[in-house]
């Protein structure tokens, strides 16, 4: 694949800004009608998709929009049915949820890496589509996006994060052992794809070489399939402040201040 030209910062963070800001627009529009939405982030390791989800969710509301992202199955939630500890994060009425990795993982990391039987594999992928078209019959706005990135990129993509302290918590044993599974993971994942590429709920590729293109492309197009409208708010007005009534301040001595940090850097 031939490398990208990446997005100049001068268009993106204008376009980004004014895409965030019909976020907004959404999530009111999803409270205001009582919609549920569920948007399935999916993708290669170092794809994107942890950087894409922060910036949707910037400027929402925490009590609206949440991110779901589960840690492996405990020995308790190993012996439910596959789908059902998903099932208690998916949305009430007027609620976003962002799945960082999803359902899916049993037909990547756990097919790739032996943490499933065949058969449950196989099960998978004959109750997926059930399982999807029933949230959508109920209502559900179910959205699923890969993130694509070449083995070049991502490779460029770990060797950054091993040489930043800031990022390199980023990267597992997991992550690293991807680079030798590369051609397990793209059969893992045409295989997920002829089964749960259904039309009630198609996967979008996100095409991830360039970080800030797939931002912008797959926030545009999540607001693209969303019918959503401006919700008019009351106007709000700062009162005007009583009078006072004797009220005096406790001594500052006799509280414990945070130290003035600032105090000591350069200026």
């Amino acid at each position: 694949m031939s490398k990208v030209k990446r997005l100049p910062r001068g268009v993106y963070e204008p376009e980004l800004a004014r895409l965030q800001a019909e976020l907004v627009k959404l999530q009111e529009w999803v409270r205001d009608e009582g919609a549920r939405v569920v948007v399935v982030f999916e993708g290669r390791d170092a794809a994107g998709k942890g950087s894409a989800i922060k910036r949707v969710t910037e400027y929402l509301n925490p009590r609206v929009a949440r991110i779901a992202a589960l840690p492996a199955p405990s020995d308790r939630e190993r012996t439910q049915w596959y789908f059902q500890r998903y099932i208690e994060h998916l949305p009430a009425a007027g609620e976003i949820v962002l799945f960082d990795r999803s359902w899916y993982n049993r037909a990547g990391v756990e097919r790739v890496m032996g943490f499933c039987t065949k058969e449950e594999y196989m099960r998978f992928l004959h109750q997926c589509p059930i399982f999807e078209r029933l949230l959508v019959e109920d209502g559900v706005l179910l959205r699923k996006y890969w993130f694509s990135v070449s083995d070049a990129e991502q490779e460029r993509r770990f060797r950054s994060r091993l040489d930043d302290p800031m990022r390199r918590w980023k990267l597992s044993t997991m992550d690293l052992e991807s680079i030798t599974r590369w051609e397990d993971y793209s059969r893992a994942k045409d295989e997920m794809f002829v089964h749960t590429d259904i039309p009630e709920a198609p996967w979008y590729v996100v095409e991830s070489e360039d970080k800030r293109r797939a931002r912008i492309n797959m926030i545009a197009h999540l607001l693209s399939t969303i019918p959503y409208r401006a919700v008019e708010r009351p106007r709000l007005e700062l009162p005007e402040r009583p009078p006072r009534k004797g009220y005096e301040r406790s001594p500052r001595d006799m509280q414990t201040y945070v130290p003035d940090h600032s105090a000591t850097l350069p200026t």
